[in-house]
């Protein structure tokens, strides 16, 4: 058991022959329980700051588990969001993509709707100008026959 500042205030010595002196003895036990009990109280207070900065590490750990765990949280969820916008971006590049095609297809049918129209125009103008040429050709003949058989024959219609 550790020595207290009260057993060595209650030491005592015994007397001997030649001994020391009792007054210095006295004096120096006197220096000796003030140094210890200041020992003692530094001691007391070094274990209640040693408690007291056990409790405030246990507390850092726990905050920086926490902010482990966090730090863990947010880089998933940043992931999971870059996954998710990854996904998004892929489907709105499908969608314009299957627009595209879509606008693609319509413009090329309209080409050829187009090109049926020309090519039936072109038919019919063909058609008409084949017609009025015929047309032309039967009336310039009935002229050319009604000159000839008439009185004067110095008309001649050139064809």
């Amino acid at each position: 058991m550790p020595l207290t500042p009260l057993d060595i205030v209650n030491k005592e010595f015994k007397h001997g022959f030649r001994g020391y002196s009792e007054d210095e003895v006295n004096e120096f036990l006197d220096e000796i329980v003030r140094d210890y009990e200041a020992l003692i109280r530094e001691n007391d207070e070094l274990k209640e700051n040693t408690s007291g900065m056990t409790e405030r590490l246990e507390q850092y750990r726990k905050l920086e588990a926490t902010l482990q765990n966090t730090l863990v949280v947010a880089q998933q969820t940043a992931e999971e969001v870059k996954v998710a916008a990854r996904k998004e971006a892929e489907l709105i590049v499908r969608e314009a993509e299957s627009k595209a095609q879509e606008i693609i297809n319509q413009a090329e049918e309209r080409s050829r709707n187009a090109m049926r129209e020309l090519d039936q125009l072109r038919k019919e103008t063909e058609k008409y100008r084949v017609q009025v040429k015929s047309l032309l050709e039967s009336q310039l003949s009935i002229l050319n026959q009604g000159f000839n058989g008439s009185a004067s024959s110095d008309y001649n219609v050139v064809k």
